[in-house]
């Protein structure tokens, strides 16, 4: 498999008109979380849906936001290590973007914030990996910050537990993210493929 090319970090330079628009932030789908010794549900066809809808996003003239945790040292996903590197199989366009985090929250202490408001963005498609951890403080803070948000049912994924399936915990966060109360409304839950129907 072919190692992909990193999107490029960003810089606050935007000149143009001002349109509202969406970006699809594809959260922590990076090499450390998707091995044989941490399997997660349906990784194959998740990379495939998230590849057709980041098409789609860039052909509605929306971003794609790569999100990617920065580890410790001696953690999976620290910055010089292989599992740090985003997924082989992943289609990255070069003016897609990068954010670096160090928490589960993809908005504390990042750029994201920032590009996002530059970018004039109104709705937040949100998607990857873990659904109970990095995707769920994710999409929590995004309906705290007011955005429209969108994180599709299928757009996401995570590990079994000793307590329960990773199928069991995807369809629980689904039904929590479409009854959470924010400023501006639940979560929209979606199919990948409905998202732009």
């Amino acid at each position: 498999m072919h190692q992909p090319k990193q999107p490029p970090e960003f810089h606050l330079s935007f000149a143009g008109p001002i349109i509202m628009t969406s970006a699809l932030l594809i959260v922590d789908m990076q090499q450390g979380s998707f091995t044989t010794a941490t399997p997660r549900y349906d990784s194959d066809g998740l990379i495939k849906r998230l590849n057709r809808l980041a098409r789609q996003v860039r052909r509605n003239d929306g971003h794609v936001v790569f999100v990617q945790h920065d580890g410790a040292e001696g953690d999976a996903h620290h910055p010089m290590q292989p599992g740090w590197k985003l997924l082989s199989d992943l289609v990255i366009k070069q003016e897609d973007l990068q954010v670096r985090k160090s928490s589960c929250d993809a908005f504390l202490n990042t750029k994201l914030l920032e590009i996002l408001k530059a970018k004039n963005v109104e709705t937040l498609i949100v998607s990857g990996c873990a659904t109970d951890f990095c995707v769920d403080t994710t999409v929590r803070s995004a309906l705290a910050h007011s955005y429209k948000t969108i994180v599709p049912r299928d757009g996401h994924t995570t590990a079994d537990k000793p307590y329960l399936s990773a199928q069991k915990i995807i369809e629980h966060h689904n039904h929590i993210w479409s009854t959470f109360l924010s400023p501006v409304g639940p979560a929209s839950i979606p199919a990948c493929g409905e998202v732009f129907a």
